[in-house]
């Protein structure tokens, strides 16, 4: 027990490090941008008409801090991002956290839904697939992985929106209805937002179900055919008992510790259906601030926030992990 105490403290450390350096990374890359928050908030002022002067620059580039060392701004910076704030955007001049709201957690529960969707199908049927020695199950499940690798997001999502158009008169864009879309949350808001949702964990879901079905049946098969199942088939152990017990339980080890890189692959598709179906998340919030206002203290807080919750993610699989599998726990004890 007391190993297993130092293991958690050891990658708890390590995920906080993990942190710490990404942070740096970030802040680096937002300081590398041409222009500072000054600059760019004054520039944007000057398109709107106002009469802009180098000492205007100075006087806000004071009152931001900017005149301050690299190293004293990104603790400065750091140590806020930990406790949730941001400042302000560059552009917008809204605080950050109050512009993100809702709207990077509404992302990251599309995400995590599209994921749970993934692997509640790809599970069973990579698993059975896997087992199986039908010629016209398996050609047929590779058929349908094989057709969500290949076809991209974002087309499958004009196509329903295109069909839904067409025979529904409905283009199905948005999380919510008019109506809902800036009142208070409530358990009608809510299963507004179940109404519409669907569509985007669908269509993330999509491609996220054939990578996973591609993996799950891969390592079943891998593991189907060493000693140790063949040994276990010996001794009289068949059926789903065989497979739950053995290779099943051995296959899903290196699944669970992959769910933080299955999480960014899915966030990073996000944005291009968050503009086709113009929802209002993060994912259209970090196009917005990248390659439209060049807002990088809002893209920044984005990228750190998902990095965070992406390294969190592996901190607890890496948990679940040694608690499931004997072969952590007894590396933990030797």
């Amino acid at each position: 027990m007391l190993q297993f105490g130092k293991f958690v403290l050891t990658r708890a450390f390590l995920a906080a490090l993990t942190l710490v350096i990404i942070s740096l990374v970030v802040f680096t890359l937002m300081e590398f941008v041409p222009g500072d928050c000054a600059e760019r908030y004054l520039a944007f002022k000057n398109t709107q008409g106002s009469g802009i002067s180098v000492e205007d620059i100075e006087i806000e580039r004071k009152r931001l801090g900017l005149d301050k060392p690299f190293v004293q701004r990104w603790t400065l910076w750091i140590v806020n991002a930990f406790q949730g704030e941001f400042g302000d955007s560059c552009i917008l001049r809204v605080n950050i956290a109050q512009l993100l709201g809702t709207k990077f957690w509404l992302s990251l529960g599309i995400c995590l839904s599209s994921l749970l969707l993934a692997y509640m199908i790809a599970l069973p049927v990579g698993i059975i697939s896997a087992a199986s020695s039908n010629a016209y199950l398996n050609n047929g499940l590779k058929l349908i992985s094989y057709l969500g690798l290949a076809m991209p997001n974002f087309l499958l999502a004009l196509m329903i929106m295109l069909f839904s158009t067409i025979y529904f008169g409905d283009t199905l864009t948005g999380l919510f209805s008019k109506e809902y879309r800036d009142a208070e949350w409530s358990i009608d808001k809510f299963i507004d937002l179940l109404k519409h949702a669907w569509l985007p964990i669908f269509i993330l879901g999509w491609s996220a179900t054939a990578f996973a079905l591609q993996t799950v049946r891969a390592l079943m098969s891998d593991e189907i055919g060493k000693l140790y199942v063949t040994a276990a088939a010996a001794r009289g152990i068949y059926g789903r008992r065989l497979l739950w017990r053995y290779p099943a339980r051995h296959a899903l080890s290196p699944i669970v510790n992959s769910l933080g890189f299955d999480l960014n692959r899915v966030f990073n598709e996000l944005p291009i259906v968050a503009l086709i179906l113009t929802l209002t998340d993060a994912g259209a919030l970090l196009i917005e601030s990248l390659a439209r206002s060049n807002d990088q203290q809002l893209a920044g807080a984005i990228i750190f926030l998902l990095t965070a919750t992406i390294v969190s993610l592996n901190f607890l699989t890496d948990i679940l992990l040694a608690i499931l599998d004997p072969r952590i726990r007894k590396s933990l004890i030797n």
